[in-house]
């Protein structure tokens, strides 16, 4: 409307910029109260999550759980899920972004839950695989193993300097290794790495950085086009899993239909990192 009145004296903009970029390197680093809010975050979304596996029993609805975990977060005083809880129980696991949540929990099977409480307008982004019935199965325990043990791995390995890209790549070797010794894949690793058959099982990315938004703004990429080294202040997460189909008849048996995700929020920090998220079990 300035530019317009431009002959009467007004002064108006000389160019349009967008600011997403600029405000997203805000976002990206956060301040020490942001990271006390997502600290009381972490607190009340351990809370809802031990009362989900406590609660849990063969025979309820996921609907149940569901509902138990927002009653959790609203009473806590969150905002609200910072997200559309997942809560998947058995082959329902195996399926990414499940969030019908309408299903019978069965005796045997394990539930994952991918639920996180926003407090003040910053979000938390946790996932735990838990049996339904309070105890894994050998095959479950197995393959809970191999995620887990990729997940500390990854973990261990937060620092700054390193790059998403980085850690992605440690976990599809740890885990691409325990599916050779589960039978799930046959061959020499790195081929199996090279030619992406790891993927049939573990098929996302292992990180995203997290703040005002589940997946929140920040680039990923240098203008080099280079990965984006690790910096203090930064949270991403790290959420491994495997998720083996209940019709993939090439695989063992005993693993059909189990899907396994963990997932904690790590802050990069000056020695390294603090898992903010690591008082879940």
């Amino acid at each position: 409307r300035k530019l317009r009145r431009g002959r009467k004296g007004a002064l108006g903009p000389s160019a349009i910029e967008d600011a997403a970029a600029f405000l997203a390197e805000f976002r990206l680093f956060k301040t020490e109260a942001e990271l006390d809010l997502m600290r009381a975050g972490a607190t009340i979304t351990d809370e809802a999550h031990r009362a989900a596996m406590t609660q849990c029993r063969p025979g309820m609805n996921e609907y149940e759980i569901d509902a138990l975990i927002e009653y959790t977060f609203r009473r806590r005083g969150a905002w609200a899920p910072a997200y559309t809880s997942i809560v998947g129980g058995g082959a329902n696991a195996c399926i990414l972004h499940y969030i019908e949540n309408n299903a019978a929990l069965r005796e045997g099977d394990l539930l994952l839950i991918d639920a996180g409480a926003e407090v003040d307008g910053f979000a938390l982004d946790i996932t735990r695989t838990s049996p339904v019935s309070g105890k894994f199965s050998p095959a479950q325990a197995d393959l809970y193993q191999a995620v887990l043990r990729s997940q500390e791995e990854a973990i261990a390995a937060t620092r700054p300097g390193t790059t998403l890209s980085d850690i992605h790549d440690g976990v599809v070797r740890s885990l691409t290794a325990s599916m050779v010794d589960l039978g799930l894949l046959d061959g020499a690793v790195d081929d199996l790495i090279e030619t992406g058959a790891y993927r049939r099982f573990y098929m996302h990315k292992t990180s995203h950085w997290l703040g005002a938004d589940v997946h929140d703004a920040g680039r990923y990429k240098l203008s080099s086009g280079a990965d984006r080294p690790l910096e203090p202040g930064m949270v991403l997460t790290i959420e491994p899993g495997i998720y083996v189909a209940p019709d993939d008849e090439l695989a063992p048996e005993a693993l059909r239909g189990i899907g396994i995700r963990i997932e904690d929020d790590i802050l990069v920090t000056e020695g390294g990192y603090e898992n903010l998220t690591l008082a879940t079990p």
